[in-house]
């Protein structure tokens, strides 16, 4: 928007773009801004034709006759505005409704990396306030404002065929609307544009002190973040009173141009109708014309923020479209299960394109077998799992499924045949059956009851109050971290996955709750390609293989025994180390 008048158009050809599903509704809303503007200014002249043609003359019949027919242009006038309204509202909530739902289909197919980046409060904002402005275009906006100017020139003409002097004598004080309509635009062009920032950047506030709500209540920060709180707040209050303010200047002062245009055609009428120049009827009709024309000129400015308002947010929701970090989907090999080995070749990996946390990873899991990970905090270990699945792209090497390079599956098909389980678990508010299927329709009630019994995690859930159908809040605040990494963990069985990733899912749950994950896990990696992540002896030693990270570079690989035989080994040293601590 502020690199001048081209982006703008660009900027409003893209919005009105989004109205092509709805073709035969814009076409009729922009047949409507046509009619109304020459129905609604022929109401003064019929006025003026009464007087001159049937009061003046005591033609009673005839003044019925009009009268009649001005009430009945009074309705169509009213019945017509009323569709039109109607109808450009409707336009704008069928087009803000698909927006939406392409914004957050959009969204979902975005890398990590976009989130990693990008606050959630904002990317909230541009979802729900930026996309609702964008309504306002087409309601109060573009096609609004099409039929302010048509208005305005039928009024305009029926004035100039009426009395060409007492138009001119209205259209004295146009230059000073004009001049105060721009300034007016600018202005509040400009602190929309603030107000939109201050918003968005409240939201994103909001939102990360809620959901960290626990930390700033445990470490007492709340007397710092209500003072920044505060802050952010005076700011956004600013910039909405500094549009309140222009509006507060901007409308007296359209009163006050209106007052001396209608003084200036009292004056000069008055006299014009004393020597005969202007008669009784146009004397009474201009009045009409100049409330009228000067109501369009005043809602123009306003509309022509209003549609300012909408382009200032289209624009932030057009840039998350044209966010480039979306994930390549080419692949076109679709699988119903994916048997084979995991091969890493050469892989480096780096976040922002610059610093690589992994540096030339070779190492191969084969068919079947448990693969544990190990290594010290930012050794890369969360990292490898991430690039497998593909939630964000290698700079360099190769990573391999079976032989084929896992950018040639399909997406879903790739990501629906591997199950991971993380050890900060995210529910969502829903019940425990709907945080399982995740409201998959195909994964049935007796399927999750089945998946939760082989783990142990029946009797937990059953015990809850109603069962699976217990709800859970936001996150699942009310549940325990064993009782949230359970139901993971079923969650994670019920897609019967073909590689199973455990990402520190042991790590902080108690004794009880890791002996019933235990005895799962054993059962799972029978049958199942697996890779572990864990600091704790007992999850890692029967693997048929672990690789000890550092730094981003393999230090050593192979089975447990092995790798104790190696003096001064990296993975000894930890081992030894763990005992250490235990003791």
């Amino acid at each position: 928007m502020s690199q001048g008048n081209k982006i703008d158009w660009e900027v409003l050809k893209r919005i009105l773009a989004l109205a092509t599903p709805y073709r035969s509704l814009f076409i009729l809303v922009g047949v409507l801004a046509i009619v109304i503007a020459p129905v609604s200014a022929v109401r003064p002249y019929l006025i003026n034709l009464i007087v001159d043609d049937h009061i003046f003359n005591n033609d009673i019949p005839g003044l019925i006759r009009m009268s009649l027919i001005y009430v009945v242009l009074v309705f169509v006038a009213v019945i017509l505005q009323y569709i039109f309204i109607y109808a450009t509202s409707l336009l704008g909530q069928q087009v803000i409704r698909d927006l939406r739902v392409r914004v957050f289909k959009y969204i979902l197919s975005l890398k990590l990396r976009f989130f990693d980046k990008t606050p959630i409060g904002t990317i909230t904002t541009r979802t729900i306030t930026d996309v609702e402005a964008i309504n306002n275009v087409f309601a109060q906006g573009v096609i609004t404002i099409v039929s302010d100017i048509l208005s305005v020139f039928a009024i305009l003409g029926i004035m100039f065929y009426t009395s060409i002097m007492l138009t001119m004598i209205c259209l004295i004080t146009m230059p000073l609307m004009l001049l105060a309509t721009y300034i007016f635009k600018e202005k509040v062009k400009a602190s929309y544009q603030r107000v939109r920032t201050q918003i968005s950047n409240m939201n994103a506030f909001l939102n990360e002190r809620i959901t960290g709500m626990r930390i700033v209540q445990i470490f007492n920060a709340e007397d710092q973040e209500r003072e920044k709180f505060r802050k952010i707040n005076r700011s956004y209050t600013k910039a909405n009173l500094d549009a309140i303010l222009y509006y507060a200047v901007f409308y007296p002062v359209v009163e006050v141009v209106s007052a001396l245009s209608l003084a200036l055609l009292v004056w000069w009428g008055a006299g014009g109708y004393i020597s005969g120049t202007v008669t009784f009827g146009a004397l009474v009709a201009f009045p009409m014309y100049l409330n009228m024309l000067f109501r369009p000129i005043r809602m123009l400015a306003d509309n022509f923020n209003t549609l300012q308002m909408g382009m200032v947010a289209a624009e932030r929701v057009f840039k998350v479209l044209d966010t480039k970090d979306k994930i390549e989907d080419d692949g076109n090999l679709y699988v119903e299960k994916i048997e084979g080995n995991i091969k890493f070749e050469n892989v480096s990996f780096s976040y922002d394109d610059e610093n690589y946390v992994l540096h030339d990873i070779n190492f191969e899991v084969k068919h079947n077998t448990t693969l544990a990970i190990v290594g010290s905090t930012g050794s890369g270990k969360s990292t490898i799992i991430n690039i497998l699945n593909r939630f964000y792209e290698i700079q360099k090497g190769k990573i391999s499924i079976n032989d084929i390079d896992i950018k040639d599956f399909k997406l879903a098909s790739l990501r629906s045949r591997i199950a991971i389980v993380l050890q900060d678990v995210f529910l969502f508010g829903g019940t425990v059956l709907e945080n399982i299927s995740l409201r998959n329709e195909d994964i049935s009630r007796e399927k999750i009851m089945q998946a939760a019994k082989t783990i142990g995690a029946d009797v937990f859930l059953e015990a809850l109050p109603g069962g699976y159908d217990y709800k859970v809040m936001e996150r699942g605040a009310n549940l325990s971290m064993g009782q949230r990494q359970l139901i993971s963990f079923v969650r994670a069985m019920v897609f019967d996955p073909d590689i199973l990733i455990l990402d520190e899912a042991t790590s902080s749950i108690d004794t009880e709750t890791e002996a019933i994950i235990q005895n799962a896990i054993e059962k799972l990696i029978q049958k199942r390609t697996s890779i572990i992540i864990a600091h704790r002896l007992s999850t890692i030693r029967n693997a048929d293989n672990i690789l000890v990270l550092s730094k981003g570079k393999i230090m050593e690989f192979g089975p447990h025994d092995k790798l104790m035989e190696i003096e001064n080994g990296h993975y000894r040293k930890m081992i030894e180390m763990q005992f250490v601590a235990l003791e």
